[in-house]
């Protein structure tokens, strides 16, 4: 392990049900990327989205959504440089996105980072000593409350000084472009 680790996380993209494909734009700079990890944060809704998302990063922390009818786990707890990282849905919460009900998760998981989908709009806040992250729907479909409606996903870069960057990327006029920055130092 160097010094940092970069990891993809992406969520919601109901292909073959609300969306045919990834857009070509976020294939073609997956592709182009070394990830150390990846997340989906569930919906994948296909078995041959959840092989293509696997083959994205050496190690892949994939959960179940609620319109999920694939073998996964409904949750997931992993650490990196001794910060844990929490992996939900969110439809264990309401109303979508409640971000009272996802600290409670968090704390009873017992991590410092919780990364969940389901609202289908991203979102990166911090709240009562947890990082939330949410990546949006990586495919921009709609979703039962909502959601922006815009392609996104997030990248992680997680330092061995615990030093976590946040970054959200969106596609608008076929442009990926990065909207937001967020850097976060965990203490021990």
């Amino acid at each position: 392990m160097g010094d940092a680790i970069y990891g993809l996380v992406i969520g919601d993209s109901h292909i073959h049900e609300r969306a045919d494909e990834f857009p070509p734009k976020f294939v073609e700079y997956f592709k182009s990327k070394r990830y150390d990890f990846v997340i989906h944060t569930g919906d994948l809704v296909d078995y041959d989205v959840l092989e293509y998302v696997k083959n994205l990063a050496g190690r892949a922390y994939v959960v179940q959504g609620n319109m999920d009818y694939l073998d996964l786990p409904e949750q997931e707890v992993f650490e990196v440089f001794g910060i844990m990282i929490g992996v939900i849905h969110g439809d264990q919460v309401r109303p979508r996105g409640n971000i009272a009900g996802l600290t409670k998760i968090g704390r009873s998981l017992g991590v410092s980072i919780l990364i969940s989908g389901h609202t289908h709009t991203p979102f990166i806040l911090f709240d009562s000593g947890i990082l939330h992250i949410n990546p949006g729907s990586v495919t921009g479909v709609w979703g039962g409350g909502g959601g922006l409606m815009v392609p996104s996903y997030i990248e992680l870069r997680i330092q061995r000084d615990r030093n976590v960057s946040v970054l959200l990327y969106q596609l608008t006029n076929d442009r990926i472009a990065m909207v937001r920055e967020e850097n976060i130092l965990f203490t021990i």
